[in-house]
């Protein structure tokens, strides 16, 4: 009996040596996900804008004029809301010179309480300050109560009257300014050109006005409403 014999094996092909990663592959892979990582946070990040014409023309620039306009009938209200009668002001300055923060806020340059005040008195002749001195019956004697009547209106009374305005509510110090002077400018126009530049020396005058007490003796009062009684 014979025995076979089994065929004989094919030696098996070498298999192909893997290629080791190079560090400048690797390199390539990485920037690879780094751009698609960029590409999806842009994706996701994007904004749809409908119309593109407003998007170049950027926020609406400060109106000065429009904004007094708009503040100042509010300011008008607020002053004659929270008014103290200017004698009884002063009888509390005379007692405590302190005493005006009780009745206002602190003014923006932080000296002083910017205060709403009220009163009827005699308008009379100015003194060196360039301001009429209005007789006030019950304000004490040496307390001077001098009052805004034009053409020029000068300080930031009516924009800081309310304690609720403040250079964070502005692009820069110059809108800040702007939205003073143009309070101002109203009251020029609604108050006081009414009164046609008359001389009111030796006329009676019922106001309500804002004064910066920087000095508690002296007062510069801006009105925001005035009536001269006849």
């Amino acid at each position: 009996m014979s025995t076979a014999t089994p065929p004989a094996t094919q030696p098996s092909a070498p298999r192909a040596a893997r290629r080791p990663s190079t560090p400048r592959r690797r390199g390539r892979l990485v920037v690879v996900g780094a751009v698609l990582v960029v590409v999806v946070a842009a994706a996701l990040s994007t904004k749809v804008v409908s119309n593109t014409s407003e998007t170049l023309a950027g926020p609406a620039a400060f109106d000065a004029a429009t904004y007094g306009e708009k503040q100042f009938p509010a300011v008008q209200s607020y002053v004659s809301e929270k008014a103290v009668d200017a004698a009884q002001l002063a009888t509390a300055l005379q007692s405590d010179p302190g005493a005006a923060t009780k009745y206002g806020v602190a003014s923006s340059s932080g000296i002083g309480a910017v205060v709403p005040v009220k009163f009827t008195g005699t308008v009379g002749a100015p003194d060196q300050t360039g301001l009429p001195v209005v007789t006030v019956p019950g304000v004490p004697e040496g307390y001077l109560v001098h009052v805004q009547l034009g053409p020029a209106i000068n300080g930031t009374d009516l924009r800081d009257v309310t304690g609720k305005v403040s250079l964070n509510d502005f692009e820069n110090q110059i809108q800040y300014q702007d939205a003073g002077a143009a309070l101002n400018d109203q009251l020029k126009k609604v108050v006081l050109a009414p009164l046609g530049g008359q001389d009111l020396t030796g006329k009676t005058i019922t106001a309500t006005g804002v004064v910066t007490l920087i000095n508690p003796k002296s007062w510069n009062v801006t009105p925001a409403s005035l009536e001269v009684q006849k």
